[in-house]
């Protein structure tokens, strides 16, 4: 996947440098997002997520990616586990969790992972491992921060712009 049909994410459009800013800018706008939310735990179909849920998901993503690019950094071609987001959904009760607490992770979880990115050098970006999802590929870490920030932005929209159909992230 190097563009969304969906939401018109462009992963060429996200440079290494870009990368950084870009994740770190999650907190606030989410924030935003989820402030401006009528009813953050409202699902707009029993089968779409919440904002509150999108916004738990989104910190999941953050801190999962966190891991995965640490263990790239360490190992050689190392098999990223799948974060099991359904199940994680289920687990935490993402819907039952307190809004400001979670957008607190989150923007803790942006800042981290984008410190992350902004110390790698120049040969780390092109270190990689294998990712579970759309389908088992070997990936760089620029794409791991190119797929990132597609998350980010990809459930921003899912927060502003409810969608009554599945997400199929």
């Amino acid at each position: 996947m190097e563009n969304c049909t969906e939401c018109g994410f462009t992963y060429a459009d996200v440079s290494a440098d870009a990368l950084p800013d870009r994740i770190a800018g999650f907190g606030p706008r989410y924030a935003t997002a989820l402030t401006a939310a009528p009813e953050p735990r409202r699902r707009p179909a029993p089968e779409v997520w919440s904002p509150l849920e999108y916004t738990c998901h989104v910190r999941d993503v953050l801190d999962v990616q966190r891991d995965r690019l640490r263990l790239a950094l360490r190992e050689t071609a190392p098999e990223f586990p799948p974060m099991g987001r359904d199940e994680r959904a289920v687990l935490l009760a993402y819907n039952r969790q307190d809004p400001d607490e979670v957008l607190r992770q989150l923007t803790a979880a942006a800042l981290t992972l984008a410190a992350a990115f902004g110390e790698l050098r120049d040969t780390d970006w092109g270190r990689v491992g294998v990712y579970p999802w759309p389908e088992r590929r070997t990936r760089t870490m620029l794409w791991l921060g190119q797929h990132t920030v597609h998350e980010g932005e990809h459930h921003l929209r899912d927060i502003s712009s409810p969608s009554t159909e599945p997400a199929t992230r």
